[in-house]
């Protein structure tokens, strides 16, 4: 093996520890695409992902399950796995009451076959804040005493819920999604404030729920689970443009985009098969040049 062959081998090892496995996919169609889901759990170990992020509101309990069976018999102190509180089923109900979670993290934890969670994140307190901050935290933060949860977190969509969690100091972790991308900057004061204060920052939703997965984007796509408004299209296909003028693909550069920022310790991408898998890992492993970021970030200015 070449010098240059070595490097480029330990920069992919590298990029491998940033990518997240999102379960959310493989949970939505729960036992229906189990054979699919497992070969790509599967995939994501044998190519170095060692991150898996699920919650029991991913298909009633199946992305858990799911989970637990690809990582049966695997090292347990090579993974970080991390799941949700506060919503335990696909419908919007939120459950943030100090015996709720301790509930919801017993369950978890029989589901996925473990003794412990690396990260617990409580998910979209947002309409619940005083229950979340007078119930929840304090129930994680006794089960992280007792070394049943390693680290306590927020998974949101709301930078303001997050910054107010972190000012509070009951998170070590944030987990932001729809306001960290090439197309969205909302979390940027977040970030800022992460990093001050020593909160890791966990990014979620890398692709826009799909626009920026295409090398091409249309009219086709979902954006933040809707349609795509007619201004955010026409940025996006300025950006693909400039991609292409890098000979770089339009996901790639959306994948790289949140790791820029130095708080942001993992971006989490969900998939459902081992064509996604093998296809993210890719894409995270060839770099981007610097000189395309500037040129994007205008885009994303432009209104």
């Amino acid at each position: 093996m070449s010098r240059d062959d070595s490097a480029r081998g330990r920069a992919a090892a590298a990029r491998t520890d940033v990518l997240t496995f999102g379960c959310g996919p493989i949970g939505a169609r729960g036992d229906a695409g189990r054979t699919e889901s497992l070969a790509a759990l599967r995939t994501a170990w044998e190519g170095g992902i060692r991150h898996f992020d699920t919650s029991p509101s991913y298909g009633d309990g199946a992305g858990e399950r799911l989970l637990g069976d690809a990582l049966r018999g695997l090292p347990r102190d090579q993974m970080s796995v991390s799941t949700k509180v506060g919503r335990t089923r696909s419908a919007a109900q939120t459950q943030h009451g100090a015996a709720a979670v301790r509930s919801s993290v017993h369950g978890s934890l029989s589901r996925l076959g473990l003794n412990r969670l690396d990260t617990v994140y409580v998910h979209e307190p947002d309409d619940r804040l005083d229950v979340a901050v007078n119930e929840a935290f304090p129930a994680l933060e006794q089960l992280k005493a007792s070394g049943v949860v390693g680290a306590v977190g927020v998974a949101t969509t709301a930078p303001e819920t997050a910054r107010w969690l972190v000012e509070l100091g009951v998170v070590d972790v944030v987990m932001i999604a729809n306001a960290w991308s090439l197309t969205r900057r909302n979390a940027a004061n977040l970030l800022t404030e992460c990093g001050a204060a020593g909160v890791d920052v966990v990014v979620a939703a890398p692709f826009d729920s799909g626009l920026l997965a295409r090398d091409e984007p249309n009219r086709d796509g979902r954006y933040l689970h809707g349609p795509v408004p007619d201004r955010v299209l026409d940025r996006v296909r300025t950006m693909a443009r400039l991609c292409h003028d890098h000979r770089v693909r339009l996901p790639q550069a959306a994948l790289h985009f949140p790791l820029r920022h130095k708080a942001v310790r993992q971006v989490v991408a969900g998939m459902r098969s081992p064509a996604q898998v093998r296809e993210n890992l890719a894409l995270l492993a060839t770099p981007v040049p610097e000189v395309l970021w500037p040129a994007l970030d205008q885009v994303a200015r432009s209104r």
